[in-house]
């Protein structure tokens, strides 16, 4: 199988916790998604479109096991998200500057057909209907997730494509504004995260495996959500049962936020 293909951001990232702790990362769910793909043995390669800020990354040894071919780099600045986060650890609030991102939609179209299947992350700026409604109708097998943020809007305009998805990755806040559209008994595999809570995959509206991740000491939760779908893409492409391929995603999801992410090196560092 050639690399699976990653449409989505790949984003400056500022986490900010309680007390005032700031962290700048590389972000972006098609990064996070692709590099955990990749480690859990399935190429990956990100399509997306970055500006000449982050143009480095092509010789980030962090990223060694990622295709980068498809990462456009233009004039311009990247994406950039402000994630702030509460006591509990939940996201609490995003501010998006989308920049050179603005393109994404355009530059993904482009892509479609290099690659054999694609997860498409269904979040600002990238227009989700478009590039589903185009992966459906040339019969390339896709997968997608998306971010609480954007998913009371963009949840409902990709209604139509769920049923379509060869899985479908949401959070429960997401699952809850999911099942308002869309009856999870139409999708054939649905996979719910909830935190430190179980998940649970669903085929066809029938759980077939539940998880409880295991604990681990949280020193960055971004990306963890696009670590645990990456790393189930890649369990279920090596031919994992539900159970296995979900017990292997909990487990690499407690990996990453129990180590410090992806951070950006200082200039001239």
């Amino acid at each position: 199988m050639g690399p699976l293909g990653v449409a989505g951001n790949i984003s400056r990232d500022l986490a900010v916790y309680p007390g005032g702790t700031r962290i700048e990362m590389l972000g972006g769910a098609a990064l996070h998604v692709g590099l955990a793909a990749a480690r859990a043995g399935l190429p990956a390669a990100p399509v997306s479109v970055i500006g000449r800020d982050l143009g480095w990354i092509a010789g980030d040894p962090r990223l060694a096991g990622l295709d980068l071919h498809h990462v456009q780099v233009v004039p311009g600045r990247s994406c950039a998200f402000r994630l702030t986060y509460d006591e509990t650890g939940n996201l609490a609030s995003t501010r998006a500057s989308f920049g050179v991102a603005a393109a994404l939609t355009p530059h993904v179209i482009s892509m479609i057909g290099s690659h054999s299947a694609y997860h498409v992350c269904c979040r600002r700026p990238l227009d989700a209907p478009i590039v589903l409604g185009r992966l459906a109708a040339v019969g390339i097998p896709f997968s997608l997730d998306f971010h609480l943020a954007s998913a009371s809007m963009i949840i409902p305009a990709a209604s139509t494509f769920l049923p379509q998805a060869s899985a479908v990755f949401v959070n429960a806040a997401e699952y809850a504004i999911l099942a308002q559209v869309t009856d999870p008994g139409t999708l054939t595999t649905l996979v719910i995260s909830d935190g430190p809570r179980p998940a649970v995959v669903l085929r066809r509206g029938q759980e077939a495996a539940s998880a409880v991740p295991p604990a681990a000491a949280v020193a960055e939760v971004t990306g963890a959500g696009d670590t645990l779908t990456g790393t189930f893409l890649a369990a279920s492409a090596r031919g994992l049962s539900c159970q296995a391929a979900l017990d292997e995603a909990v487990n690499a999801a407690s990996v990453a936020v129990a180590s410090a992410g992806l951070t950006i090196p200082a200039p001239g560092g």
